[in-house]
């Protein structure tokens, strides 16, 4: 039994009067309060009560160690209270990183719903297209796109995203759909330096890379401009399935090559602590990860739709 079990089991029996009252208390056998008041005192030397076929009392080193007991429970009691109105009423400033797109469209309206659920809690959103460094950097939440290394980060599993060519229907009708990676030799491409290397896509058959290198119509390095780009007809690109959902849901760029795609890149939510994650963090966790789930599944469902 641990040390601040016996202490309780001692305070009770004091309280009490006696083992009986203690054990009924606490519901333990009177043989277990008496072993837990044998081993407090074995393990601090000296005798704490006083003990008759009538009555117990606190001998003088009990007193005063009874006022010590009090205090540390005291202290634990308050400490737990605090901790549970925390989880129920979390407090304090939340940093929260996410990839610029995804956290445009995806994390930012939850972001702001969470701040009006949330009145005590302000927050601090770093929208950036690089991996942010939790500890270094003072980041309580992110959200990755990719493989995970830093096993000194706890993850939340929240779905995958594709890497993916999309071009517009009209572009297809008059150039013809490529069917293998290597068709794209033959058709007008835009790369985005910010999702693959601007001169060459990679694509997967049967588990084994397939790179294929391009003479792009046009590089860009932001994501939007490749998007249009491929919506006004300028060529096929390749870009991350999120990045494109809005334009395949509304049928104006449509998913190409999909035997091809590359193996599925986890979304994960990361944060820095464990179950004993403070209130403001939870709260963040159990609000924001089921809609972003579910807003990763409904992205893949929409280009499965489309590719039929």
């Amino acid at each position: 039994m641990d040390k601040l079990r016996e202490m309780e089991i001692f305070v009770a029996v004091v309280d009490q009067g006696g083992f009986t009252g203690a054990s009924n208390k606490l519901g333990l056998s009177t043989a277990a309060v008496s072993r837990a008041i044998n081993s407090l005192e074995a393990s601090i030397g000296v005798q704490l009560l006083a003990r008759t076929t009538r009555t117990v009392r606190a001998t003088d080193a009990g007193m005063a160690y009874l006022d010590a007991c009090r205090k540390v429970l005291d202290v634990i009691t308050d400490a737990e209270a605090n901790i549970a109105a925390d989880q129920l009423n979390p407090v304090g400033t939340l940093t929260i990183s996410a990839p610029v797109l995804f956290g445009q469209r995806y994390v930012a309206p939850l972001v702001n719903a969470f701040v009006l659920r949330y009145q005590d809690v302000d927050v601090n959103a770093v929208y950036v297209d690089r991996p942010t460094r939790l500890l270094e950097e003072g980041v309580d939440i992110a959200i990755r796109i990719g493989h995970l290394g830093d096993s000194s980060i706890f993850a939340v599993p929240l779905g995958f995203v594709r890497r993916r060519a999309y071009g517009a229907p009209a572009y297809l009708a008059a150039r013809g759909e490529p069917v293998r990676p290597k068709d794209l030799l033959g058709h007008d491409c835009v790369s985005c330096t910010g999702v693959s290397l601007p001169l060459e896509w990679v694509f997967s058959e049967r588990g084994a890379r397939v790179p294929v290198r391009l003479r792009p119509r046009m590089i860009v390095d932001l994501i939007p401009a490749a998007v249009l780009a491929a919506v006004d007809g300028v060529g096929i690109t390749q870009l991350l399935s999120y990045q494109a959902a809005p334009e395949v849901r509304d049928g104006s760029l449509r998913p190409v090559l999909s035997a091809f795609e590359p193996e599925p890149i986890p979304v994960s939510l990361l944060h820095v602590e464990r179950r004993g994650a403070s209130g403001k963090i939870r709260a963040f966790v159990e609000f924001v990860s089921e809609t972003l789930r579910q807003n990763l599944q409904d992205i893949e469902a929409t280009a499965a739709r489309s590719s039929l």
